[in-house]
């Protein structure tokens, strides 16, 4: 008879006891997966997987400062185990003094659950959904349109112990839906997504309603040129270009010059009014609905982020306060380097502009403009002024006397984020969303719509 698999926890701490380094992180990741796909109007494939990461960052005190070494491993069993923290080991002799090097965190009380069995996700996530998503099919199939699609939901339970004494644990639900519509000859298509945590929140028959209106939308279609239009950007939309900000907002890079939020003559932009909106752009690990982890999770050192840091506790941060810049991502590195103050990245990012109106009541507002419905592959174009370039995609539409009058041909844009907020003359109802471009990274989001009177459409694309 085999050896029962040892729990995570009993990993973490067997691995801690065979290190043989000055300091040692250890990381095990528990994720299982459950999904559903669909094609036509019909259910394709559905499937359950599980699996465990762990990761072992193994430090070591030189006379030229500390060294660090990080080995992750996929399906690590008990005998495997010496070897991969050895290897840890040997890769942190083998390094130069880490730049970012730290003392590891103490003085974090161990979680409860530290030693509690894994969260987990089963096909049992879609047990009011699948049928719902069934009813969705017979609608549409009696509408005349094809759905298209696939819900996933991953459960990760990371349980992060160090030789100082942390013994922490988060639990990571993470739920996406997407779903495409189509008319019978696919000239037509209409995208929805939705983000959520336990698919207990997501309705597939209120989506297909959506996108059969946009589909009726698109009957007409309008040729439009290249050219700056006033321009409703949806909360999906929104969410994809303040992801890419953020993402850009390293503190070292700002105060080194290589950024938007550098100051031309030296220093940055903190405190500078990047928008006349009274818009506050922040991360909070206990936002309801955006839950995530209140600790730093890194399994490597790179920009912001610091292997130092695991187990370092992350508060609400304001990135943008009414309107100013208020903070930058640092890692306690950065912010001793840099001056500035400690802002470690979080895991979600929300925008309130202090409005409570519907997109469709900002579409009843609009005398002649475009309404998008998400953007796509979304790339830098210069770092300096952070110019994204990128392409529209599942229906451009007019709007024109308050109303949606048909589909036009999708677009490239050019645009700035930072610039998009400093134009930006409304800003509708946060509300949770589902980036599309950056869905595979960043799920946890909440946007809400904003009116840019001179959105650069700067070519007509005819390929998407």
């Amino acid at each position: 008879m085999s050896a029962p698999t040892p729990k995570p926890h009993e990993i973490v701490e067997r691995a801690l006891e065979l290190s043989r380094a000055d300091g040692c992180v250890v990381i095990a990741d528990e994720e299982s997966t459950a999904n559903l796909r669909w094609a036509g109007n019909a259910l394709t494939t559905n499937g359950v997987t599980r699996g465990r990461t762990l990761t072992v960052v193994a430090t070591v005190d030189g006379r030229e400062g500390t060294a660090s070494g990080v080995v992750s491993r996929s399906a690590v069993t008990v005998d495997e185990l010496e070897s991969l923290v050895r290897a840890a080991e040997a890769a942190a002799r083998g390094a130069g003094p880490a730049e970012d090097a730290q003392p590891l965190i103490t003085g974090v009380p161990q979680a409860p659950e530290f030693t509690e069995p894994p969260a987990e996700t089963s096909s049992a996530v879609f047990a009011d959904f699948a049928p719902a998503l069934g009813e969705a099919f017979a609608r549409a199939r009696a509408g005349g349109r094809e759905l298209y699609g696939f819900a996933n939901h991953e459960m990760v339970s990371t349980y992060l112990g160090t030789s100082t004494g942390l013994r922490l644990r988060h639990d990571q639900p993470t739920g996406t839906l997407e779903l495409n519509a189509k008319s019978p000859d696919r000239t037509r298509s209409a995208w929805a997504g939705r983000s959520t945590r336990d698919f207990k929140d997501v309705d597939p028959g209120a989506l297909d309603a959506e996108l059969a209106v946009r589909l009726g939308w698109a009957e007409r279609r309008v040729d439009l040129p290249a050219g700056r239009y006033e321009t409703l950007l949806p909360p999906t939309a929104v969410a994809d270009l303040l992801i890419y900000q953020m993402w850009s907002a390293s503190g070292r890079d700002a105060v080194e010059g290589r950024t938007v939020f550098s100051r031309p003559g030296g220093g940055t932009r903190l405190g500078e009014r990047l928008t006349g909106l009274p818009l506050t752009l922040r991360s909070d690990p206990h936002a309801p609905g955006l839950e995530s982890a209140p600790f730093v999770v890194a399994h490597s050192s790179g920009g912001d982020q610091s292997v130092f840091d695991n187990g370092l506790p992350v508060p609400a941060t304001e990135w943008i306060a009414d309107g100013a810049l208020k903070n930058l991502v640092t890692s306690r590195f950065a912010a001793a380097l840099t001056g500035l103050p400690l802002a470690p990245s979080l895991g979600n990012l929300i925008l309130d502009g202090g409005e409570d109106r519907s997109l469709e009541e900002m579409v009843a507002g609009t005398e002649r403009g475009l309404l998008l419905t998400c953007l796509w592959y979304v790339r830098e174009v210069d770092p300096a002024t952070l110019l994204l370039t990128g392409l529209t995609r599942d229906g451009v539409y007019l709007v024109e006397d308050g109303e949606v009058t048909g589909e036009v041909n999708n677009f490239r844009f050019n645009e700035s984020p930072v610039d998009l907020l400093g134009r930006a003359t409304e800003a509708g109802r946060t509300e949770k969303t589902l980036p599309r471009e950056w869905s595979d990274w960043f799920t946890r989001a909440a946007m809400p719509a904003l009116r840019v009177p001179d959105f650069n459409m700067s070519s007509v694309s005819r390929g998407v």
